[in-house]
């Protein structure tokens, strides 16, 4: 039930409970240390009377004063026989008989419920006087203490509850102009939607843990409306990637299906469809492998040592078909290794050596160095080509991103963007450079065998050649 009360009311009924508690304290500390104040200024006087009375005990016939309402005196003998007492105790000894034996050996202070006409409690001190036997009593009835006591207590009963009252109030208007703060970033929040997705939580001024969490949460919704930026444009630049070849096979066996057609006429369509949808499925596999780099983030340990010459080799291979020896040039040590798995390799130098083959102009150099100092293995995969534009250069790795030359050339624009996704997995980075003596340099680093814990970040786009 109370988990449901509004913050700034459990805060205040917290506050409450522990000001309930202290103030009790107070009071019952205040009550008790008068009460003991007033109890040790009445032994005070109690003793100073008797110190008075004792002289006027050794007198012959002693005559004691009246007292008042609240105060007795007597002198007994030996035997506790009544001497000489005041009138309000004069009906019998104000002490015992065990308190008198105490009393012949020296000073004794006790409290009795009533004596005489005083009504208890009454404190009773007593002590010898050194003549005859005689002991010296005197008796107060401790009413101014009580009373001061009594009206104490009163005034705590009413004052401290007053005081209660206004610490709650006080601790409830403070608790509301708290939160009001967090109350202002709730509203905001209720109002960001996919619509408006720009708005942010308003911000205190005052630096303290409300504006580092407002502060905290904008900035996480700007890497979510980031996100979702990426993802929709994405998913638009997908849609329109897809348009186009399903257009052309839906066109493909509309004609085919439209009127009778020849075998070679139909073996054309089909070898056209088919095309289409090789190319379909090509886009369907680079956009799931990019989904899973995305997901899959950083790579929570290094890989296992790879070779890179093999992997080279095999994928070179692969391309003599189309490519011969003279315009694929291999120079890597056979000894190089870097810490990345042998899949991701092969797809991400596939990659490059498609890039280069498709928008620039043999010979295609690969060239892989040892690891430096700080970063990992560089693999450079350069053609001859004209080179990037310069305005596209910090864009080349993005996704659906083709500069316009090559726009004609049927890719898909996710080539680049592969080999960054693949690189980022392996604790690597992929940049891009125009080579001095003419066309593109793209560097694909990997961690290196020797060094697994190395930290490669991601360099701009127009590293050098």
């Amino acid at each position: 039930m109370i988990r449901r009360w509004p913050l700034r009311i459990r805060l205040t009924a917290a506050f409450t409970v522990m000001m309930a508690l202290v103030l009790l304290g107070v009071g019952i500390v205040t009550v008790t240390h008068t009460r003991e104040s007033l109890d040790a200024s009445i032994s005070e006087s109690l003793e100073h009377r008797l110190r008075d009375l004792q002289p006027i005990a050794t007198t012959a016939a002693p005559v004691l004063s009246s007292g008042g309402r609240d105060t007795g005196e007597q002198v007994l003998d030996d035997a506790g026989q009544i001497i000489a007492s005041s009138p309000d105790v004069a009906d019998q000894p104000l002490l015992t008989p065990a308190e008198l034996a105490t009393a012949r050996r020296g000073e004794l202070v006790v409290d009795h419920a009533t004596a005489g006409q005083l009504d208890g409690p009454v404190r009773i001190a007593a002590a010898p006087t050194g003549a005859d036997g005689r002991i010296a009593v005197a008796a107060v009835h401790p009413l101014d203490r009580d009373g001061a006591v009594a009206d104490l207590r009163q005034e705590l009963a009413v004052g401290l509850p007053l005081a209660l009252l206004a610490a709650a109030v006080g601790a409830y208007l403070l608790a509301a102009a708290a939160l009001r703060p967090v109350e202002r970033m709730r509203a905001r929040a209720a109002t960001i939607t996919a619509a408006h997705p720009t708005q942010r939580l308003p911000v205190p001024s005052a630096r303290d843990e409300i504006s580092r969490l407002g502060t905290t949460f904008n900035d996480l919704l700007d890497r979510l409306h980031a996100a979702v930026e990426r993802e929709r444009q994405f998913v638009a630049d997908a849609s329109h990637e897809l348009r186009t070849p399903l257009s052309l096979l839906t066109t493909e066996l509309e004609l085919a299906a439209r009127r009778p057609r020849t075998t070679r006429e139909l073996t054309a369509a089909l070898g056209s469809a088919l095309e289409e949808t090789e190319r379909l499925s090509r886009l369907a596999q680079d956009l799931l492998l990019l989904a899973r780099t995305d997901q899959a983030g950083p790579p929570a340990r290094p890989g296992e040592p790879t070779p890179v010459r093999p992997v080279l080799e095999s994928v070179i291979a692969r391309y003599r078909s189309t490519l011969d020896e003279h315009q694929v040039i291999l120079d890597c040590s056979p000894e190089l290794t870097v810490r990345a798995d042998p899949g991701d390799l092969d797809r991400a130098v596939s990659n490059l050596i498609d890039n280069a083959a498709r928008h620039g102009q043999p010979p295609i150099i690969i060239t892989a160095s040892p690891p430096d100092t700080e970063l990992g293995v560089s693999i450079r995969v350069r053609d001859h080509g004209s080179g990037i534009a310069p305005e596209f250069l910090p864009h080349a790795f993005d996704r659906f991103t083709r500069a316009d030359d090559a726009r004609t050339g049927g890719g898909t624009g996710l080539g680049l963007a592969l080999v960054a996704a693949l690189a980022r997995r392996n604790g690597g980075a992929a940049t891009a450079a125009n080579h001095p003596d003419g066309g593109t340099t793209v560097i694909l680093t990997l961690p290196a065998a020797n060094h697994p814990d190395a930290t490669i970040p991601d360099a701009p786009a127009a590293a050098p050649g």
